[in-house]
């Protein structure tokens, strides 16, 4: 593989070259670069390429096999998809931001050492964060800075994790982690921050709902994917994982319902959906495995595909609550319909995406035997099509008329919406296309009478659940805290307090020295000035004590 041309590099020089393009050129190289690394990805064979030795460690800097190869295929579609939605913007900073993000994912997952790993890791940071600072208000600012500042200390970790594990073992290759090295939990905690494992995960529904409208296409696609890569990479089975999945799942779901703004909404479903993967991964069977990896797959497809029908609706109306929105489905029914195939593939309705890639999961976790696993990961999908598949499309696009008369949206916004669609509803149908690609054989049919009916059921229940109950889940105009309430309202009271009692303590402190000091002037007067009794008593005054004085302390420094 010497002669293979790393797609990440690709999109670096790409991205380099973008502002110096204008018009129509800048346009065509946004969709010329993306479908040459769908090609370089789609042609690159198994193997290592790029190995090279630094200071005493042997890298490589791309390793391409099943795994890796899973994630790059899709972020590389998704790449094209959402430089195909963001056609139209105006705006070189935000399309070099997320083509240098794309580049930064792929290269995690084509790293295969450590240090290559955390290199990319760190750029993904770097480079996502100017697609919320793009959108260039103030919320969105302080909301990337707690973005940049939970992912540094992310990084930190990580960072501390991997130092620790090459010490301990003296390999900085990217395998499956040992559970007695020294750098194990480090490094699992690094990763759990980006696939935001509660109660690590409050930054991602506070940064996305903040982000550009095309920005939050490839946030919602990229980072938390690659956590679930390098969990798949480097912690199958462990235990943790499946009881933090199942958490993430439901906490999720949970918190979506309670949701007024729908990308904030959408967001907490990321949350719920990487929890089926980290559950996944957990379980750590060959179905569990597989079925993390094609539900990454699909979830990064239907998801870009409901950020982007939200996109729409915030473009052409400028709002971007449930309780502001209502009745302009008339106005914009093509997305409302793009939109509601991506609903219902989130919500595993067949014959759709989601179904042939969530029932896996599932179903992996009823073959392990874990009852409690299977009964909860199905709960949480009924939560799924509640809020997601129900209560956003019918509060956004039907509903109370709000009196919005939107356009509808522009043509490229539809047709990448057009092509995540169409992908939701092939994969669906021909789920074997996906099954071909996985890490490992796949023996699984979707289409059994048992899971069809079993879905079916749980659609119907939660789709009965949301009518009668519609009067109470159309949102407040407030936003639910979650535990970003720590760095949000705690702890800025807590730096407040402190630097009050600092001030008052200091100001205590001043104000006692400065009382002595007034006190020191005033007696050194008394005695020494004009008026001062050496002065009256003594005939030559207070100078000749003080130069009396003056030579004692010379003559005993020098004797000393």
């Amino acid at each position: 593989m010497t002669d293979v041309l790393h797609p990440s590099l690709l999109l670096f020089l790409g991205a380099a070259v973008l502002p110096l393009l204008r018009g129509r050129a800048q346009q065509a190289w946004m969709l010329l670069l993306p479908a040459a690394v769908i090609a370089a990805v789609f042609s690159m064979p198994h193997g290592t390429a790029g190995a090279l030795t630094l200071f005493g460690m042997d890298l490589v800097i791309l390793r391409a096999d099943a795994l890796s190869l899973v994630f790059a295929y899709v972020f590389a579609i998704i790449t094209l998809v959402g430089a195909l939605y963001a056609l139209h913007v105006k705006d070189t900073t935000q399309h070099v931001a997320a083509l240098a993000y794309a580049g930064s994912a792929l290269g995690v997952v084509f790293a295969g050492d450590l240090v290559t790993l955390y290199v990319f890791w760190e750029l993904m940071v770097f480079s996502s964060v100017w697609l919320i600072w793009c959108r260039r208000n103030p919320v969105s600012m302080a909301a990337g800075f707690r973005y940049l500042l939970v992912h540094a200390l992310g990084g930190v970790v990580l960072l501390g994790g991997v130092i620790l594990h090459v010490l301990d073992t003296g390999s900085i290759a990217f395998e499956a982690f040992s559970a007695d090295s020294a750098g194990f939990y480090l490094i699992l905690i690094g990763f759990m921050v980006n696939a935001a494992v509660p109660p690590l995960h409050a930054w991602l529904a506070d940064a996305y709902p903040e982000a550009t409208v095309t920005g939050a296409i490839f946030l919602s696609a990229l980072t938390t994917k690659t956590a679930v890569y390098t969990l798949m990479r480097g912690f199958p089975g462990t235990e943790l994982l499946v009881v933090l999945g199942v958490i993430m799942a439901l906490y999720g779901v949970t918190y979506a319902i309670l949701a007024n703004d729908i990308r904030r909404l959408l967001a907490y479903h990321i949350i719920s959906q990487v929890g089926y993967m980290v559950a996944g991964v957990g379980m750590g069977s060959i179905m569990a495995l597989n079925g993390s990896a094609a539900h990454a797959f699909t979830h990064i497809l239907y998801k870009a595909l409901l950020f982007m029908g939200a996109g729409a609706v915030i473009h052409m109306t400028g709002r971007a609550k449930v309780t502001e929105l209502g009745g302009i489905y008339r106005y914009m029914p093509i997305t409302f319909l793009l939109y509601m195939i991506g609903g219902l593939s989130i919500s595993a309705f067949p014959p759709l995406s989601g179904f042939v890639s969530k029932t896996m999961v599932v179903e992996a976790a009823a073959l392990d035997q874990r009852a409690w696993v299977w009964l909860l990961l199905s709960l949480a999908s009924a939560g799924t099509f509640l809020s997601a598949g129900l209560k956003l499309p019918w509060f956004t696009f039907f509903g109370k008329d709000s009196g919005l008369r939107p356009d509808e949206a522009p043509w490229n916004m539809l047709l990448a919406m057009g092509i995540a669609a169409f992908l939701c509803i092939f994969i669906g149908i021909f789920p074997g296309s996906l099954y071909a690609i996985m890490p490992a054989p796949v023996e699984f049919n979707a289409y059994s009478t048992g899971h069809i009916l079993w879905e079916l059921q749980l659609l119907l229940f939660a789709g009965v659940g949301f009518f009668l109950l519609v009067d109470r889940l159309g949102g407040v105009k407030k936003i639910s805290l979650d535990t970003d309430w720590l760095y949000r309202w705690l702890l800025p009271r807590i730096a407040n307090g402190a630097q009050r009692l600092v001030d008052y303590v200091w100001q205590g402190l001043l104000g006692a020295l400065m009382n002595r000091l007034r006190w020191l002037v005033t007696t050194v007067n008394r005695h020494h000035g004009p008026q001062g009794i050496l002065a009256r008593t003594w005939p030559t005054g207070s100078m000749v004590l003080w130069v009396a004085v003056m030579l004692a302390a010379s003559l005993l420094v020098y004797y000393l």
